[in-house]
């Protein structure tokens, strides 16, 4: 039988795992080592989990928050990869190629993590391939995503960037339903990193689109009140 460990706040851990693509299909004991291997770590909004050019000994798992991870630059701005949030994982690859974090994290918010040590996860793959599977689909999306990105930035203007952003956090569970409210899950300097943009730039498109009546802003929350309509803008 899985251990009940729970986190501090009462979370089950075998439970919360038991959600993630990667470890949904493990045996009890085998959930049993991963559990064993999980600690918790806290992180006031702003804090560093780890810098660029720190090892990788494991994983990480977002319990609760939010973790930006972006690179640095001499000139001391950064470009942000991607934003981590509740039940999602980050540090999966860096964690096999025994080389140090090409990245920083920060928490966006007060957050709660696990850290999933490396050994535990090394001694899954060698014996079960149904996890090294699990593992290299997991990896191989990650992949996919980052390559969309790319292209994002060289064949997308800068208002189908947005756009397409906007519409892929809209709601899908009622195609019929035509107007969705969107709340940005960070602050718009952030996003406009995430998307490639100048701050300037990514507040001149909401504006533009604003004027245009195609979305409605206030503070974070976008109300779009015909999403076929912005679907088909600036194709």
């Amino acid at each position: 039988m899985t251990s009940e460990k729970k986190t501090a706040s009462g979370i089950n851990v075998p439970i919360l795992l038991g959600q993630l693509p990667l470890f949904s299909a493990l045996a009890p004991e085998q959930m049993e080592r991963i559990v064993a291997a999980a600690r918790e770590r806290h992180l006031a909004k702003g804090e560093m989990l780890f810098q660029k050019g720190d090892p990788a000994h494991g994983f990480f798992v977002v319990v609760s928050g939010q973790m930006k991870l972006a690179l640095p630059s001499a000139q001391g701005n950064e470009k942000v990869v991607e934003i981590i949030g509740a039940r999602q994982s980050f540090g999966e690859a860096v964690m096999f190629m025994d080389r140090p974090f090409p990245i920083f994290a920060e928490a966006l918010v007060d957050t709660h993590l696990l850290h999933i040590g490396k050994n535990a996860v090394f001694q899954l793959i060698d014996a079960d391939a149904s996890f090294s599977r699990r593992l290299l689909a997991g990896l191989s999306m990650r992949l996919h995503s980052l390559i969309a990105d790319v292209e994002s930035y060289t064949l997308r203007s800068s208002a189908q960037r947005l756009i397409g952003y906007l519409l892929q956090h809209a709601p899908h569970d009622d195609d019929s339903v035509n107007r969705v409210e969107i709340k940005l899950p960070t602050s718009k300097h952030i996003l406009a990193s995430r998307l490639n943009l100048t701050p300037e730039t990514f507040s001149r498109i909401l504006h533009e689109l604003s004027e245009g009546g195609l979305i409605e802003v206030q503070g974070r929350n976008i109300t779009v009140p015909d999403l076929r309509r912005l679907r088909t803008h600036d194709l």
